[in-house]
């Protein structure tokens, strides 16, 4: 389950951002502190020329930065919109996840909404002298922050346009799927393996054992199958597990998942299908046929 988790968020637009997001509200709120805590430090001579500013002139610039930043937040995703529709009808639909899962594109949208929100809350703990609930306040320290994230922003922003132009060309496209499709051959075969025996003794258990299905929980591909656990409850059961359905594969609802050698209770059946992540799109991690198959469909565009 955890698994599965983990790969929806890898691949969503709004996972690396929200963290950003988080990161710039608690980043905010630490800043004011320290201005309230360091007030007359801060004022000082020596730090004028770098943090002094006014309540109106701190509101005019963080109001600026803020009502920019939404205006590049939907400009970039429009533009992410059109590049995941573009590789969709000039390659294949098979790679809209490889984009959407682009650590690059998802830091860059998560950079430009986590300076608008730390605008927000730094704009409203500014106070003027004329307003009637308490002394003038203008947090220096935060304020000035706000405009190194704003020229960091700058430089997203164009990073985020070259990338995105090199990201859409058919060659940095086949040359991620290759080195993706090539390090899950690795993962699922480090060594070369001796065929000839292993179906050997698999015919054999098959003869001698007395299989015992346990049905998938729900539709959808097998995205990960956890090998590892597999084999321990192999051994703390004493029996010989048999995969009906491997990474890559379409599950059906109560048709086998896998067969043991032995009967299992409803708890040890529950145990046994969490060690199998199922979602609804496949993915290279453990199905390298997935990435063959995205290249195969690009030379046939081609």
């Amino acid at each position: 389950m955890l698994r599965k988790i983990w790969i929806e968020l890898r691949s969503s637009l709004w996972f690396v951002p929200g963290l950003l997001v988080i990161l710039a509200m608690g980043l905010a709120f630490g800043l004011v502190e320290l201005d309230l805590t360091f007030a007359d430090a801060l004022r000082a001579k020596a730090w004028r020329p770098l943090l002094n500013a006014g309540a109106g002139g701190a509101r005019g610039m963080l109001t600026a930065i803020a009502g920019s930043m939404i205006t590049v937040v939907a400009m970039a995703f429009s533009i992410t919109i059109v590049t995941l529709s573009l590789a969709s009808t000039q390659y294949t639909p098979r790679i809209l996840r490889n984009f959407m899962r682009d650590r690059a594109n998802q830091f860059v949208l998560g950079v430009f909404v986590a300076v608008f929100t730390y605008c927000l809350i730094v704009l409203r703990t500014i106070r003027s002298g004329a307003e009637r609930d308490g002394a003038a306040f203008v947090p220096l320290l935060a304020v000035a922050f706000g405009l190194l994230l704003a020229l960091l922003s700058i430089g997203c922003l164009i990073f985020f346009i070259h990338h995105v132009a090199a990201s859409i060309q058919a060659s940095y496209i086949l040359q991620a799927i290759t080195h993706e499709t090539l390090a899950a051959i690795e993962l699922l075969f480090p060594e070369k393996m001796d065929e000839d025996e292993g179906r050997a003794q698999a015919a054999q258990t098959r003869r001698e054992c007395d299989w015992h299905p346990v049905a998938a929980h729900a539709n959808g591909y097998i995205q990960h199958v956890d090998s590892e656990a597999l084999l321990r409850f192999a051994r703390e059961h004493d029996a010989v597990l048999q995969i009906e359905r491997g990474a890559g594969d379409f599950a059906l609802e109560d048709a086998p998942l896998v067969c043991a050698s032995c009967p299992l209770d409803d708890a040890a059946a529950a145990t046994l299908r969490a060690h199998f992540a199922i979602g609804d799109f496949r993915t290279v991690d453990q199905d390298a046929g997935f990435g063959i198959r995205q290249i195969v469909d690009i030379a046939l565009k081609a």
